[in-house]
């Protein structure tokens, strides 16, 4: 029922404890509220995110069970690991950002997009204020694949992904990923959990083992400085 769910003011929303989502929908804690930064750094520090369509008043969530992806966890089927050695991409962060979340914002099947005019400006203020960052797969000089999120302590937060080939996305979370390890950073939130994300090693956490893991490193300052190198890693 949705009569116990929390109604955020639209100038001062506070959270509430995200303990407090319903059972159905699984993980629906509030309603209403703003995208403004503040709001979404609040919001992201304590394990709870925007997910609505457009139309609908902002809805925020906090599953039960968390899909998350550590980077020593990470699965590297054969296939996505012959094309890594390839080398026949180029890897980069926060070189096209407003392009990879416009990317992720574009329909796809018969499916709409929950990625709204609104929540696309809201990120990109994230994005300017070096909260959010986005991974940039290149063929030459055309981008095929991508993922944009926000920045938690040690924790990348991720929220969309896209491919135009092949496993785009794919490897753009394995660089991703690896970089992750290699900066003490210890796990890539992937929200909800779906046959493709399984496929790369994702998991489930119940939802405090995941905000106790958020908090712990929540104040540790760990800088973005993503690079990648022409090196063979795997």
């Amino acid at each position: 029922m949705l009569m116990n769910l929390a109604v955020l003011h639209p100038g001062n929303p506070v959270f509430p404890n995200p303990n407090n989502a319903l059972k159905d929908p699984d993980g629906l804690l509030a309603v209403g509220g703003n995208l403004d930064a503040n709001t979404l750094i609040s919001a992201y520090r304590h394990g709870i995110f925007p997910w609505y369509e457009d139309g609908e008043p902002i809805l925020w969530w906090s599953p039960v069970e968390r899909c998350i992806i550590r980077p020593e966890t990470l699965y590297i089927s054969s296939r996505l690991r012959r094309l890594l050695k390839q080398q026949r991409y180029t890897v980069t962060s926060d070189q096209a950002f407003a392009s990879v979340i416009s990317a992720c914002a574009e329909p796809r099947g018969i499916e709409g997009t929950w990625i709204t005019t609104d929540m696309i400006n809201a990120y990109t203020e994230l994005y300017r204020r070096g909260h959010a960052h986005s991974i940039e797969v290149w063929e030459a000089d055309r981008l095929v694949g991508g993922i944009y999120g926000v920045h938690v302590g040690r924790v990348f937060c991720g929220e969309s992904m896209f491919s135009k080939v092949s496993n785009g996305s794919k490897i753009a979370i394995a660089h991703l990923l690896q970089w992750m390890g290699n900066q003490g950073m210890t796990m890539l939130d992937c929200q909800i959990v779906n046959p493709h994300l399984v496929s790369l090693g994702a998991q489930t956490l119940p939802r405090q083992a995941f905000l106790d893991h958020l908090k712990a490193g929540t104040n540790q300052h760990l800088p973005w400085n993503f690079s990648h190198s022409s090196a063979d890693p795997w």
